[in-house]
């Protein structure tokens, strides 16, 4: 008798063990990220030159219109990876930045997270529509620093164009097209910098954008 009692406290202490295990493994499984992923849809709006995208004191604004772009305010957060910014995650605004003086007129373009915390990287895309057609923007050449924007948060970065003094009507712009780094779907806004670009010889673009944070405001 005194055999089969501790034979069967060690099965009970074997079964213990068992079932402590089985309840630590379904914890550990318990602990994947959440990934979650909205879609909106829109119409309209034009493709940029993609981003990898004298009067004034005008502001252009809207939310992401036009394109392939997908799911709102998605960036992937699986495995606690913060994802890239899609158009539907920010509200695009433009304004002229020109200051008296200046040999160069200069609009500030802001991209201002409305959705989950995202990552930004690189040049948007950026084409100026005008009475001769598209034209695109040729990149400065700075170095663009990958950033994480954070819900709420805003970036800026600058577009520099030549101010027409030539005393002839010049191109007219007629609208600002920008396309967010590593984005297809573009989006289109009212042109608040001067009313026209001088002619050129079309020998290359007189538009130059900066890359994420070149505008002096940095980070809001």
């Amino acid at each position: 008798m005194r055999v089969q009692k501790l034979t069967f406290a060690a099965l009970a202490v074997v079964a213990g063990l068992s079932l402590t295990a089985c309840q630590n493994g379904e914890d550990d499984l318990g602990q994947t990220a959440p990934s979650s992923a909205s879609s909106a849809s829109s119409a309209g709006g034009g493709s940029g030159s993609g981003g990898t995208n004298q009067d004034g004191g005008k502001d252009s604004a809207g939310k992401g219109s036009g394109g392939q772009g997908t799911a709102a305010g998605t960036g992937s957060n699986v495995n606690s990876k913060v994802g890239k910014c899609r158009t539907d995650d920010l509200d695009i605004t433009a304004s002229d930045s020109t200051i008296d003086g200046d040999t160069e007129g200069t609009v500030a373009v802001e991209f201002k997270n409305g959705g989950r915390d995202c990552v930004l990287s690189g040049y948007a895309g950026v084409d100026l529509k005008t009475s001769a057609g598209s034209l695109p923007a040729q990149r400065t050449g700075e170095k663009a620093t990958p950033m994480t924007l954070k819900n709420g948060k805003s970036v800026y970065f600058g577009i520099n164009y030549p101010l027409n003094k030539s005393g002839g009507s010049g191109v007219r712009i007629t609208a600002l097209v920008v396309t967010p780094p590593d984005e297809t779907k573009s989006f289109s806004l009212e042109w608040p910098g001067a009313a026209t670009l001088p002619v050129t010889d079309g020998s290359g673009s007189p538009v130059k954008v900066g890359p994420m944070g070149s505008a002096g405001q940095g980070e809001g």
